[in-house]
């Protein structure tokens, strides 16, 4: 494996950890219940508690699944496996970081400008993409 993918793949890992971790904050994840758009806030959908909760663990699980040496047991499309996992789950936050865009009054810090929040999106799907996909960097 090429430097530069382990360094990416650390890198994502180490990023992907510190926002999972931050997710069970009592500060932060307060903020992050907020964010959950009221279209998600419905009979029948999860609390906003359990989708915060839910997505801090598919952080942390993506990140081990970036790190872990998966190829000395012959699974690494496990790691594909996390990298894909981790693109759907980028998508799948995405309109609560549009929802808090659209209301810096409510989100101050949080509240990140829109397309600067979608281009960092879309470079994160990339650089996961490379950092998961088979044989880069081999």
């Amino acid at each position: 494996m090429g430097t530069w993918v382990w360094v990416l793949r650390v890198t994502l890992a180490l990023l992907f950890t510190g926002m999972g971790i931050s997710h069970f904050v009592p500060s932060v994840r307060r903020g992050m219940r907020a964010m959950i758009p009221p279209a998600l806030r419905r009979p029948g959908f999860p609390s906003p508690a359990v989708l915060v909760a839910f997505t801090g663990l598919c952080e942390l699980a993506g990140a081990v699944g970036l790190v872990a040496p998966w190829q000395l047991l012959g699974l690494e499309w496990v790691r594909w496996v996390a990298g894909a996992a981790l693109v759907v789950f980028l998508v799948a936050v995405f309109p609560a970081n549009a929802y808090a865009a659209e209301h810096p009054e409510k989100f101050g810090r949080a509240a990140f400008p829109y397309w600067p929040r979608y281009a960092a999106q879309l470079a994160l799907i990339v650089l996961v993409t490379l950092a998961a996909a088979p044989g880069v960097g081999a």
